[in-house]
C-alpha cells in the first residue's frame, strides 16, 4: 500500500482525478486535480470546501497497476 503513494488516479475512462498523497489503513489520500469535474467530486463525496487532499475508499478502486490507480466505472 505504501507504495501506492505518488500514482495517479483515474476513471474508468482515463480522465485524471488526482494523486495518491498518502495511505491510511486500506484507503488513499487522494490529491484531486484543479480541474477536476464537479459531478465526478460529487460520486467520490469530494465536495467539502477547503480541502487539499480526500479519501478514497478502497471499494471504489477496480485496478491498481505499477503506475495507475483505476476507478471503478459506476463512477
Amino acid at each position: 500500500m505504501a507504495e501506492d503513494r505518488g500514482k495517479n488516479v483515474l476513471t474508468a475512462d482515463g480522465e485524471m482525478v488526482g494523486t495518491v498523497e498518502d495511505i491510511k489503513g486500506s484507503n488513499a489520500h487522494v490529491k484531486p486535480e484543479a480541474s477536476l469535474d464537479q459531478s465526478i467530486r460529487s460520486k467520490l463525496g469530494w465536495t467539502t470546501d477547503g480541502e487539499d487532499v480526500y479519501e478514497l475508499r478502497h471499494a471504489a478502486v477496480s485496478e491498481i497497476t505499477d503506475d495507475e490507480i483505476h476507478l471503478k466505472q459506476t463512477l
